[in-house]
């Protein structure tokens, strides 16, 4: 959740440090601070955004080679100027910077009490620091020895970056349940929650594993060891993000720009994948463990917000064409029963950022058990990426809006692939039907990017309903979970209340909220239950409700009840999600705008959530 930059090099620190925390604004956050090593320590702290820290720096001292920032979102203490990171020791001479939670800090906090330590500000990361510092004095160890010896004690999860005033060309990281990425450079390092703050730089990077000490030094170069003190040989890797996805592109806001990429990452995200004129399908992580899956008993699906509405669509597909039983789990909700599973089940996370704290706890449960756990996550390199017995990325570029959108279409892409190629294998559709599917497939991007040409009409509704206070959102089948997600997303970024119902659903509690103030929403794609869509919105127009309504092209009947109608292109049923899901986010999005609100940052919300 929170962004960790740091540098040390031969270059000046502070502008490296400040572009990477603008690179990490979308992870979420509600203050910053950056500290500077050049003789003295400076540090520098303020609550609110990173423009609110470069207006607060100006005319102060920012020399140095070396240093390290934060950008925080608040677990232990309010946001304010005094809890923002960076934290110092009590010698002022150790400053770090923390991403997680230290859950036994109070006890730490309490023996350091005894010792004589003072704190300043109410957070477990000031307690780490302290605890670093004691035991560096208490011993007269190294930094890096102090660090370690200091991790042995503390129980949670925690990403941290550790600067030393007597050692002004080294800092110290370490990571547990939370990312670190170190980047490599010309004779100087980088240090990063995730790859965005580097690539400007240097295209070789190393991920950090749990238990991993990384020490970067100009003298000495990078040295990685565990928590245990063995040696560990880094793996370098080559990171390939463009500096342009990191960019608007002249897009008011990342979300829209990434709303217009859809047809393109639909397409990235298939490429090598499928091939419609061959008639095949190859994922090779699905293909690796075909026999297995083929076995199962079932499949659990184990997610978090707009993934686990991707997981639902996946449970309808994967049920219908390859007749295996399916369970979607909130995975926040999974970890924490004790859930019945064998090694004949098979367990899929399905993760934008790859890090999300309760999906991957609840891999680590499913791996104990013996189950096949398989990953669908989009940040390469990312925990739950290593932690999988397989797994398929979904190719679909940085996402910086924190409202999940090309995502959520990538990873309804690579289900449907990975549902098709099961089905094919097992041989529950016929050959004609899997080419028929395949193809339909094979032409959704066009659909797509047909479907977002309805924008400007999209944003002509948003201002009849932009002051709303609620909404309610109906889909049936497949777009039930369009539902959720679409109301998701007015949740989201424009802060007035939506829900999710499947349609039929309505008439058993929603039905009593619906007036003429009470926008709904309907998704009215499906040819199979067409007719009953159709009453629905009858029932909702008897009680003045206001429809806006979502159907496929030509659609004359609802058209005439509905009070808005947004066409979109028919597409085979499985398949409409990926159509009908645009003009939701579109709506979203012009809603939000039109409210004033920081559609790409909104309040209280992060993109990775890796502490619970």
């Amino acid at each position: 959740m929170c962004g960790i930059v740091g540098y040390v090099g031969k270059k000046e620190a502070y502008p490296i440090i400040i572009k990477g925390l603008q690179r990490l604004e979308y992870r979420g956050y509600d203050s910053a601070g950056v500290a500077l090593l050049n003789g003295s320590l400076n540090v520098y702290k303020k609550k609110g955004k990173v423009s609110d820290l470069i207006d607060y720096v100006e005319g102060k001292c920012l020399d140095g080679n070396i240093g390290i920032g934060h950008t925080r979102w608040a677990t232990h203490g309010a946001p304010n100027d005094i809890n923002s990171h960076p934290h110092v020791s009590s010698s002022k001479n150790l400053a770090i910077i923390h991403n997680g939670i230290i859950e036994n800090y109070a006890s730490i906090k309490s023996w350091l009490l005894s010792k004589g330590h003072e704190f300043e500000s109410d957070t477990d990361t000031e307690v780490l620091i302290h605890l670093i510092e004691e035991i560096q004095n208490e011993g007269n160890f190294s930094l890096d020895e102090a660090v370690r010896l200091a991790l042995t004690k503390v129980v949670g999860a925690y990403a941290i970056v550790v600067m030393d005033k007597n050692n002004p060309e080294k800092l110290v990281a370490a990571r547990k349940a939370s990312p670190l990425v170190v980047g490599i450079g010309n004779d100087e390092f980088f240090l990063a929650s995730d790859a965005t703050p580097i690539v400007e730089y240097t295209n070789k990077v190393v991920y950090l594993n749990d238990n991993e000490i990384a020490v970067v030094s100009l003298g000495e170069g990078l040295k990685i060891m565990d928590i245990d003190k063995d040696v560990v040989t880094p793996f370098i890797q080559e990171i390939d993000i463009k500096i342009e996805m990191l960019e608007k592109g002249g897009y008011d806001y990342f979300m829209l720009k990434e709303i217009f990429e859809q047809d393109s990452t639909i397409e990235d995200c298939m490429r090598g994948r499928l091939n419609v004129d061959e008639g095949w399908i190859k994922l090779s992580g699905v293909r690796e463990y075909m026999n297995r899956i083929l076995k199962a008993n079932r499949i659990i699906f184990v997610a978090c917000g707009t993934s686990w509405h991707s997981a639902l669509i996946a449970e309808y597909l994967i049920e219908e064409l390859a007749r295996i039983p399916v369970e979607v789990e909130y995975a926040s909700e999974f970890r924490y029963r004790n859930p019945i599973l064998s090694e004949n089940d098979v367990v899929i996370a399905i993760s934008q950022s790859g890090e999300t704290a309760d999906t991957l706890a609840a891999l680590e449960l499913a791996k104990e058990r013996g189950a096949l756990i398989y990953g669908i996550c989009n940040v390469v390199g990312s925990s739950i990426a290593r932690l999988t017995d397989a797994g398929s990325y979904i190719h679909a570029g940085p996402e910086i809006g924190v409202a999940s959108t090309k995502a959520f279409t990538g990873q309804l892409t690579l289900l449907y692939m990975m549902a098709l190629m099961i089905a094919n294998e097992k041989g529950t559709i016929s050959r004609g039907k899997f080419r028929e599917l395949l193809t339909e497939l094979g032409q959704i991007s066009s659909k797509v990017k047909k479907a977002l040409a309805c924008e400007k009409h999209v944003a002509y509704i948003a201002e009849e309903i932009k002051d709303s206070q609620n909404a309610l959102y109906l889909g049936r089948g497949y777009n039930f979970p369009v539902a959720l997600e679409g109301a998701l997303k007015l949740k989201e970024i424009s802060y007035i209340h939506a829900e999710g119902y499947p349609a039929a659903e309505m008439k058993h509690g929603p039905i009593a909220l619906i007036d003429e103030n009470m926008p709904i929403i309907v998704i009215a794609t499906n040819k199979s239950a067409y007719e009953k869509i159709v009453s629905n919105v009858q029932e909702v127009k008897a009680r003045k409700g206001k429809v806006i309504a979502i159907v496929i092209e030509g659609d004359e009947e609802i058209k005439a009840l509905a009070d808005f109608t947004i066409e979109v292109p028919s597409t085979l049923e499985p398949f409409s999600p990926l159509i009908s899901v645009i003009p939701l986010q579109l709506l979203s999005y012009h809603i939000a705008v039109m409210r004033g609100c920081n559609v790409d940052q909104p309040r209280n919300l992060a993109k990775s959530v890796t502490v619970e």
